[in-house]
């Protein structure tokens, strides 16, 4: 007769909280992509988990923005952004909004998701209103329309 033995997990599960692991959708100061947002409020509802919307938006270091007063978010983008947040409510979907504001919004944007432990990141911002120095790499379809 042949046993065979398996080593359990090695990730630490002792730190994962008792309702499961979060979706978290994620911006940077600008609104959401619909696709982005529709999928990450729909994977909230199936999986039955909450839903964590971030904004991470720059500020430059600054007497006045180290007291909390750096960043005003206009309210066009308010309402934009509070979209994602109401739809998973209206489907009964716990909801948490957070605004990161850092002289480097990606690194602190990364920090929120090391300490969230997300089940699903879902990074969506609208990739045309991103301004040109935060855009991502060009994916697949970006080098086919620009060849």
């Amino acid at each position: 007769m042949l046993t065979l033995r398996r080593t359990p997990p090695r990730e630490d599960t002792t730190l994962l909280p008792d309702g499961g692991r979060p979706v978290l959708l994620a911006t940077l100061d600008v609104p959401f992509d619909e696709e982005a947002a529709v999928f990450a409020v729909d994977s909230a509802v199936e999986s039955g988990q909450p839903l964590v919307v971030v904004n991470a938006a720059q500020i430059t270091p600054t007497t006045w923005s180290l007291l909390g007063y750096g960043y005003i978010e206009r309210e066009d983008l308010q309402d934009e952004l509070r979209k994602p947040a109401q739809l998973a409510q209206s489907l009964a979907v716990g909801v948490e909004r957070l605004r990161v504001c850092s002289p480097h919004p990606v690194d602190a944007l990364l920090e929120v998701v090391a300490e969230r432990n997300p089940g699903l990141l879902v990074f969506g911002p609208d990739r045309a209103r991103l301004r040109n120095g935060v855009r991502e790499r060009p994916g697949r379809e970006d080098l086919h329309q620009a060849g």
